[in-house]
């Protein structure tokens, strides 16, 4: 066969696998009717480690990747060091009787392979040496017909050995990213817990909605004031879905300048406009496969909105100085504290997009509507803030103190909840918890001295009123329990521990 077209062959071979195991074993098959190779062996020369790598070991049958690995003998190491220096590539040879050499008797030994003969052809880089490929000969010896031929492929195989080690980087990054999303995954869960607290007291209708919508791919819409907790409950939605696997992709359209809305959402080409130095995915391209959760949608500028309306009809998106259509497949959850409603009806939210997004709503309560949450949410912070203070034992809560914490009325809802907490902890690390510094809302009225009524008459007035409006009943739909955000049997400890007679 003419040069060339051994030369066309063999490096469509070389050269057309990124599994450089896969390639190498193609490629000895083809060469086997021109050199009696019965093994090859890729090797990769670390000179920043002082090792030698072996990256692939093939026949004409399998290729396999290979992890073996050993340090460079001094003298061998100081050789290719100088060699690498000089800018003169090493040549190609031919070692008969290979077993009598330090290091090719290593390598039978490592391999527990016999051989006649061995050839190694060096492969270099643009950044100089690099490895080398050596063929086995395990009955016959190679000749300078064999090496000349080889020698013609020289490009070839370092061109392979460049793509495959940057190919195999490639993957070990994705499998560290892959690894680190599950790892953050896991801590997510682990901080928020593997419930939300209070599913099955006061967030018990939230918690069904969340289990009837997760099975679909619908929008939802999360309200609910400020410090609800509604990112608890997308990220819910998101666990208890069949994206749960994909990725959960958090972007506050409040804290994006406007300038750069469209670039964080879609993403940019290189060049699009001054800074932009290289292409980059935006936030629903990173979510493509999972969940996007757009969280203060309600301060989404115009302009974004009408883009974002054409996310939710069709799918696709384009990057910011790009022509190219890129077709998504997630879900979209928004939240917002605003009334949308009325933001429609004043002109400051589009109605289209508004009936886009309020598919499936969801109302999160404040935490003063969900009292009965107040134990388990205390527990959930204080056991949780204990892990991260790494304290000893985790401080119990004074009995008077829950009594207080419940009639405060949280106007930073349990965002706010989980700060006093924290702080009362820094405070008073070793118990008992008091919460002494918590302080009646902005907004109400000054009373005259001696005008306040004790903690325990305010809460029993409040509990008359509630069976008064009930016309005595304690459970039940429009009983009293129900209207102050209670279980029925706790609300009668708290009457038997008041003397409130029904």
């Amino acid at each position: 066969m003419q040069d060339d077209v051994f030369f066309r062959q063999a490096t469509v071979l070389i050269c057309g696998n990124l599994e450089i195991q896969e390639a190498m074993a193609a490629f000895i098959a083809f060469v086997n009717d021109y050199v009696p190779a019965d093994r090859l062996f890729m090797e990769h020369i670390n000179e920043s480690t002082g090792t030698l790598r072996f990256i692939v070991d093939a026949t004409s049958t399998e290729g396999r990747r290979s992890k073996v690995e050993f340090p460079l003998p001094p003298k061998t190491l100081a050789s290719i060091t100088e060699r690498a220096k000089s800018g003169n590539p090493p040549e190609a040879y031919i070692l008969q009787e290979p077993h009598k050499n330090e290091l090719a008797g290593e390598l039978l030994r490592l391999f527990n392979q016999p051989a006649q003969s061995l050839m190694v052809i060096p492969l270099d880089s643009p950044h100089g040496y690099i490895g080398d490929v050596i063929f086995v000969s395990q009955a016959r010896r190679f000749d300078d017909e064999h090496l000349r031929a080889m020698c013609l492929l020289r490009g070839p195989l370092s061109v392979a050995m460049t793509n495959g080690l940057q190919h195999a980087d490639l993957v070990r990054l994705k499998e560290r990213l892959a690894d680190d999303n599950r790892y953050l995954n896991d801590e997510l869960r682990r901080i928020i817990g593997d419930r939300v607290v209070g599913h099955d007291h006061g967030l018990k209708d939230v918690m069904e909605k969340v289990r009837r919508v997760a099975v679909f791919d619908s929008p939802v819409l999360l309200t609910g004031e400020t410090g609800v907790g509604k990112d608890v409950i997308a990220n819910a939605v998101h666990a208890t879905s069949n994206r749960s696997e994909g990725p959960f992709v958090s972007v506050n359209c409040g804290a994006i300048p406007e300038a750069l809305v469209d670039s964080e959402l879609f993403g940019h080409e290189k060049g699009a406009f001054t800074g932009a130095l290289a292409r980059r995915r935006g936030r629903f391209e990173r979510a493509n496969g999972g969940t996007i959760f757009l969280d203060e949608i309600g301060e989404l500028p115009a302009a974004a909105q009408v883009r974002l309306l054409r996310v939710l009809q069709n799918r696709e998106i384009e990057r910011v100085g790009g022509t190219e259509t890129i077709t998504l497949d997630l879900r979209v959850i928004a939240a917002t504290n605003r009334d949308l409603e009325t933001m429609v009806a004043e002109g400051g939210f589009r109605e289209d997009l508004y009936f886009r997004l309020n598919v499936f709503p969801i109302h999160i309560p404040p935490l003063r509507d969900r009292t009965v949450d107040f134990p388990d949410l205390v527990m959930h912070f204080v056991e949780a803030k204990a892990r991260e203070l790494k304290l000893e034992a985790t401080p119990v809560v004074s009995p008077a103190a829950m009594d207080l914490l419940i009639a405060y009325e949280w106007p930073g809802n349990v965002r706010e909840l989980q700060n006093v907490v924290e702080r009362e902890m820094i405070l008073n690390p070793y118990g008992p918890l008091t919460f002494d510094d918590i302080r009646p809302s902005r907004g109400v009225t000054p009373v005259a001295d001696g005008a306040i009524k004790e903690l325990d008459q305010l809460v029993a007035d409040h509990i008359r009123l509630a069976l008064s409006l009930a016309d005595g009943r304690v459970h039940g739909e429009g009983g009293a329990a129900r209207m102050l955000g209670l279980n029925p049997s706790t609300l009668r400890g708290k009457m038997a521990k008041l003397g409130i007679e029904r």
